[in-house]
């Protein structure tokens, strides 16, 4: 797995409970990408993958959100809904964050064992 540019792409879900589910995906790879990540949104059309990243906060967002921890295979490692104003426990073996629309994951089926892959518009994978 190489390391991703800023861009879009597609989250596939594999496993869990509702079978193989696509889900559009902004990629936030860069330092000043995912610094900013959800903040001042107001919602957000399927999900953010920050990566690299172990952690996130929820300071001056306006929404909560579900937070997936993902380790270097893009295995899903645990799944946490946030409010505003939180600040989530670092992860270990974290290699990758997804965040999306609380409530948002359960529908696609991402849960703690289920696997994930990205597909990269443009074919940018680095």
């Amino acid at each position: 797995m190489g390391r991703w540019h800023d861009g879009h792409g597609t989250l596939v879900v594999h496993g869990g409970g509702g079978g193989v589910k696509a889900v559009p995906l902004e990629i936030a790879a860069s330092y000043r990408a995912r610094t900013r990540g959800l903040l001042g949104r107001d919602g957000l059309d399927g999900a953010i993958l920050l990566s690299p990243a172990n952690g996130i906060h929820t300071f001056r967002m306006r929404m909560a959100i579900d937070v997936a921890y993902l380790d270097r295979r893009l295995k899903v490692i645990a799944v946490r809904t946030m409010r505003p104003g939180r600040l989530g426990l670092p992860r270990l073996r974290s290699r990758h964050v997804l965040e999306a629309e609380a409530g948002a994951m359960a529908g696609w089926g991402v849960e703690a064992g289920a696997r994930v892959s990205v597909n990269v518009e443009e074919g940018r994978a680095g």
